[in-house]
């Protein structure tokens, strides 16, 4: 973030985030808890009540602080799927070479996220991923099966246990959606390939074959990049 009015070369706007934060670090604000008025806030910080505006402004569009008219500013729950929505919205206003750059972080992130459910997994948890894998036919839509896809690797990403990579997983989803539904649009075969794989991914974590689990899974989302490396070649 950056202001119009500086310090030492450093933005005052800046500043009061970062005092801001260092409040919330502390445990002086805690989630859901109502910020002092701006003047009082701003006296107290020695700052600007216009730089103590920008700075809130800021931090209400990534959704630390919940700005609330008539009411008062709020520190928001600050879960890691509320503070990660951003992402989603930066990852989606990226071209195609980008997109591949994505696509490697979430095969890494993605094969961690299954090698831990491997671990974790108990009966109910395969049971689960089984009845959501049964759920799709051969014949069954490309559509259909994007939303199949995101709630098997959602279903994964939740077994590992983090909650932060969970909600990093999800805000990838975003254009690889996307990506998806154009995988499966021009490839034949895409709805038998897919639950194949996921079969593969679950029978994995049933036997809690973590080496196993987290190779399958970068198999499957490197299919994917390779796809696209192939569409971006061909336009």
């Amino acid at each position: 973030m950056t202001s119009d009015v500086y310090d030492g070369g450093v933005a005052v706007t800046d500043e009061a985030i970062s005092k801001i934060k260092d409040m919330i670090v502390s445990g002086e604000l805690t989630p859901g808890s109502r910020l002092p008025p701006e003047k009082e806030l701003a006296e107290r910080l020695g700052l600007s009540r216009s730089s103590m505006r920008e700075a809130v402004k800021a931090l209400e569009v990534i959704r630390v602080l919940d700005v609330r008219r008539g009411d008062g500013t709020y520190v928001t729950s600050l879960e890691p799927k509320l503070l990660l929505e951003a992402i989603s919205f930066v990852v989606d206003l990226h071209d195609d070479d980008s997109l591949l750059e994505i696509f490697a972080v979430r095969r890494v992130l993605e094969s961690h996220a299954t090698g831990l459910a491997a671990q974790r997994a108990d009966e109910a948890d395969v049971d689960e991923l089984d009845a959501e894998i049964a759920a799709v036919s051969l014949e069954t839509d490309i559509d259909s099966l994007v939303e199949h896809d995101v709630r098997f690797h959602a279903g994964i990403a939740r077994l590992a246990g983090n909650d932060y990579l969970a909600s990093l997983l999800e805000s990838l989803t975003g254009q690889t959606v996307r990506a998806r539904v154009w995988r499966g649009l021009t490839q034949a075969g895409a709805v038998e390939r897919t639950l194949a794989e996921h079969r593969a991914i679950l029978d994995a974590i049933a036997d809690h074959d973590v080496d196993l689990a987290t190779s399958i899974a970068q198999v499957h989302i490197a299919g994917i990049e390779r796809w696209l490396r192939q569409a971006r070649d061909r336009s």
